[in-house]
């Protein structure tokens, strides 16, 4: 049977991304940009093509700068359902949670996580004190504030460490030299990215070992999966880089490959589990997210990353997790718009 409910897709406009990116001028997207922003589209029409299957009005509108244009559309159309797949504006992801506030505005119902949510998540020095605060692992961690570099006699924590952007997603900012063993090379790694970057950096100590993915839809913790680093050379730290991720002609990413379900014992995978659902409702997550963990050498979970509204194109991590549980990528997708179908707060559903 057919829904009558109308959704809409909103997604973030990749060329002007590109633009911003660039400083040039484009008509399209260009194939050599290699980008997590601009991957979204690829996503667009199957997402689309899934919905069209349940939904009788299936629309799309992209998101930049210009709001004001967005919500006199997002008014005009007037959808039941908000596919919500913007993770930022113009490549500024501190603006993906004012979004999902503008559906909450309008009292449209949107899926995937809250603004409070999206935010707290996206500001890593929050995210890892709301996790302490219900005693939840996670590895020691300071924040520098941009140009302010920690003192060696005072510092903290035990090398080696990670430094990592603290108001970024999509491993922006993480590269072969984020692992740093001395405080010389920490320095020097805090200098590059506050140049580039002009925000406060993480650093955490670095946990030395296996690093599981834990994928939650709905209530249901889907099987869980490991990143492999066994390819990549004795010298890179194994961890997920940017280039890991986005960059298919790269060591790590030939190099870092993922393993579903994980091989663990029962009790270890308990531990995990019981970890991730712990972050998962401490962040206030809803709908689908994605719960990284560093298990050390002695098997402890640790925290290291939440990860609200993950990648959910037919290859991402998220959808192997599902497709080891017996899901499809299309059941993902309409049970996601399910979830948020059922928050409507008003009733005009009719089928056919």
């Amino acid at each position: 049977m057919k829904s009558y409910r109308k959704i809409l897709i909103c997604f973030n406009d990749p060329v002007r991304y590109y633009e911003n990116y660039t400083g040039k001028r484009s008509p399209e997207v260009s194939n050599d940009i290699d980008l997590s922003e601009i991957n979204i589209v690829e996503q667009i029409e199957n997402i689309r093509d899934t919905l069209a299957k349940k939904y009788s009005s299936v629309e799309t509108l992209s998101v930049n700068r210009d709001i004001r244009k967005f919500i006199d559309k997002l008014r005009n159309i007037s959808p039941d359902i908000v596919f919500n797949l913007v993770e930022s504006v113009e490549g500024n992801a501190n603006y993906e949670s004012y979004i999902a506030g503008l559906y909450d505005l309008f009292e449209i119902s949107y899926t995937g996580n809250t603004p409070l949510c999206l935010g707290n998540c996206l500001n890593k020095n929050r995210t890892k004190q709301i996790l302490q605060s219900h005693g939840i692992r996670t590895p020691k961690f300071i924040i520098a504030e941009c140009n302010s570099y920690p003192v060696k006699d005072k510092f903290p924590l035990k090398f080696p460490v990670i430094t990592k952007l603290a108001r970024e997603d999509a491993s922006i900012g993480i590269s072969e030299n984020s692992v740093v063993r001395n405080f010389t090379d920490l320095r020097n790694q805090l200098e590059y990215l506050f140049h580039t970057y002009k925000q406060e950096v993480l650093i955490e100590e670095y946990i030395e070992g296996r690093e599981i993915n834990v994928a939650i839809l709905g209530s249901e913790i889907l099987p869980l999966s490991e990143i492999k680093f066994d390819g990549l050379p004795d010298n890179l730290p194994k961890i997920i880089t940017y280039e890991a991720k986005w960059s298919p002609d790269s060591v790590y990413y030939n190099n870092t490959v993922p393993e579903c379900p994980a091989k663990l014992s029962e009790d270890i995978e308990d531990k995990i589990k019981s970890a991730a659902e712990a972050a998962f409702n401490a962040l206030g997550c809803r709908d689908y997210a994605r719960v990284d963990i560093r298990l050390s050498k002695r098997n402890v979970p640790y925290v290291i990353e939440v990860n609200p509204n993950p990648d959910i194109s037919p290859d991402a991590g998220f959808i192997r997790s599902a497709n080891a549980a017996g899901l499809s990528f299309e059941d993902v997708i309409l049970k996601i718009a399910e979830l948020a179908e059922k928050r409507i707060k008003y009733d005009t559903q009719a089928a056919v």
